[in-house]
C-alpha cells in the first residue's frame, strides 16, 4: 500500500490505509471529515436530472410521505415535466453507474484503488430535497457515501440480512421499528464507510442535498457456485462420467459408501484445483460489463497499429472492466476485459498493470509488436479508446 501516499492523505487523514483495511473494512463504520473537500465533483443537479431522462440510463425517483409510511417508486427514463411537479420536500432521485456516463467520475472512482478495482461495482449518484431518503435499509456490500453538496444525516443502526423483518407492501426495502445507534450529520467532503449489513438512513437536512455512493462487487455465493456450475457444464463432454473401476463388494447394495462420496468430493476438488480454469472462470465473470446490452460496439476495420507510435496517451472506456492474473509462477498471464480473456506474457505486464490501475495512462515510446497488438485487441473491442480513433478507424 505504500504506492498510494497521496490516497492516503487525500481520503483518510491521519488514518493509513493499511489500518483502514485492518480495523474497519468490513468490520465497523468509519466518518471522516473533509476526505473530499478540495475535490471537484464532475456532475451537478441539473446533470443529474438529465442523466435520469436518458433511455440507457438506471435511475429512480423516490417520493414518501413525512412520516415514512408511504413511499412511490418511479424508475426512469423519466419525462422532464415531472420535476416542476414535485412536492417542496421529501422526496430523492438516485442515478445508478453514472460512472458509466461521465469520464470525469474516473478520477472519483480511482481514489478508492486500494481495493482491487474488479470489486468496484459503480458510482451512484443521489439528489434529495429537505426530508428526503430512501428510508432506513441495508446493502449486502461495502459502501463509501460522499456528501457532495448540501447536509445529510445518517442514522446507524445494527447488522440485518434477509431474516430480518422488513415493512410489507412497500416499492422500497424497509426496516421497520427503526433504531438508529449513532447519528452523524454529513457536510460536503465528508466521507461515510459502511460495511456490508449495517443498517442505515440518510436524510437530506434542508434542499440541494447530493451524495455520491461508491458500491462494491460482492457475489452472493449461489450466483459463484451457479456460474462455475455453468462454465463447468458448457466446457465438459456428457461422456466423461462417474467412474469406479475399483468397486468391492459391500454388505448392502442400498448404502452410499464413504469411499463413494470421497471419490466424488475428489471428482469436485480436482475440478476447482485447477487454477487455469478457475482463474480463467473467475477473471472472466469479475470482469463482465454492469450493462453487457450498452457495450461499445467493436470496430469493424482494422486498426493501423503504427499510429499507436503516434498517440500520447490511452483512456479506459467508461464502464469497461479489468483485471489480470498471473497462473500460480508459470508465465500464464490472462488479461480479462469485459469478461473477455486475453493472454499475455511478463514482457507485457507493465503495460497491463497500468491499463488495469489507470484510467488513463501514457504509453511508452518503444511499444513492441505485441503491445501494439493488445492495445489494438482492446480499442478495437471498445475497452480502450484515444484521442485520435476515428483517425485509427
Amino acid at each position: 500500500m505504500s504506492d498510494h501516499p497521496a490516497i492516503e492523505n487525500r481520503i483518510f487523514g491521519d488514518i493509513s490505509v493499511e489500518q483502514f483495511l485492518a480495523e474497519y473494512w468490513q468490520k465497523k463504520p468509519l466518518l471522516i471529515r473533509g476526505a473530499f473537500a478540495n475535490f471537484e465533483f464532475p456532475v451537478d443537479a441539473d446533470e443529474l436530472a438529465g442523466l435520469a431522462c436518458e433511455e440507457d440510463v438506471e435511475s429512480r425517483l423516490i417520493i414518501h410521505s413525512d412520516d415514512g409510511e408511504q413511499f412511490d417508486l418511479q424508475h426512469g427514463p423519466l419525462n422532464e415535466s415531472v420535476f416542476p411537479s414535485l412536492p417542496a420536500r421529501c422526496w430523492t432521485l438516485l442515478v445508478q453507474a453514472v460512472d458509466h456516463w461521465v469520464p470525469q467520475a474516473g478520477e472519483l472512482m480511482q481514489q478508492f484503488n486500494f481495493i482491487p478495482n474488479w470489486r468496484l461495482d459503480d458510482l451512484m449518484i443521489s439528489y434529495a430535497a429537505d426530508g428526503g431518503g430512501v428510508g432506513p435499509h441495508y446493502d449486502n456490500y461495502d459502501v463509501f457515501l460522499i456528501q457532495a453538496a448540501g447536509t445529510r444525516r445518517w442514522e446507524i443502526g445494527g447488522l440485518f440480512d434477509e431474516n430480518s423483518p422488513r415493512k410489507p407492501d412497500l416499492p422500497v426495502m424497509i426496516l421497520p421499528d427503526w433504531q438508529a445507534e449513532q447519528s452523524w450529520e454529513l457536510e460536503p467532503g465528508d466521507l461515510l464507510y459502511l460495511p456490508p449489513q449495517v443498517g442505515h438512513n440518510g436524510i437530506a437536512v434542508g434542499d440541494g442535498c447530493m451524495t455520491y455512493s461508491v458500491g462494491f462487487r460482492a457475489p452472493a455465493h449461489t450466483e459463484l457456485f451457479n456460474s462455475f456450475s455453468r462454465r463447468l457444464a458448457d466446457e465438459l463432454l456428457s461422456e466423461v462420467r462417474f467412474a469406479d473401476p475399483d468397486l468391492s463388494l459391500q454388505a448392502n447394495p442400498g448404502q452410499i459408501t464413504t469411499e463413494a462420496l470421497q471419490q466424488v468430493q475428489q471428482l469436485m476438488q480436482n475440478y476447482l484445483a485447477d487454477p487455469q480454469r478457475l482463474s480463467q472462470w473467475f477473471g472472466e465473470y469479475m470482469t463482465e460489463p454492469k450493462y453487457p446490452e450498452l457495450s461499445q460496439p467493436a470496430i469493424d476495420e482494422p486498426l493501423n497499429l503504427d499510429l499507436l507510435d503516434e498517440i500520447e496517451g490511452v483512456y479506459r472506456t467508461e464502464g469497461a472492466r479489468l483485471a489480470w492474473c498471473q497462473i500460480d509462477s508459470s508465465d500464464q498471464h490472462y488479461l480479462f476485459a469485459d469478461g473477455n480473456t486475453l493472454p499475455f506474457s511478463a514482457a507485457e505486464l507493465p503495460l497491463v498493470e497500468a491499463i488495469c490501475s489507470e484510467y488513463a495512462f501514457g504509453l511508452p515510446e518503444d511499444l513492441t509488436d505485441s503491445e501494439r497488438e493488445l492495445l489494438g485487441e482492446l480499442i478495437q473491442t471498445g475497452v480502450l479508446y484515444t484521442d485520435e480513433g476515428e483517425e485509427e478507424a
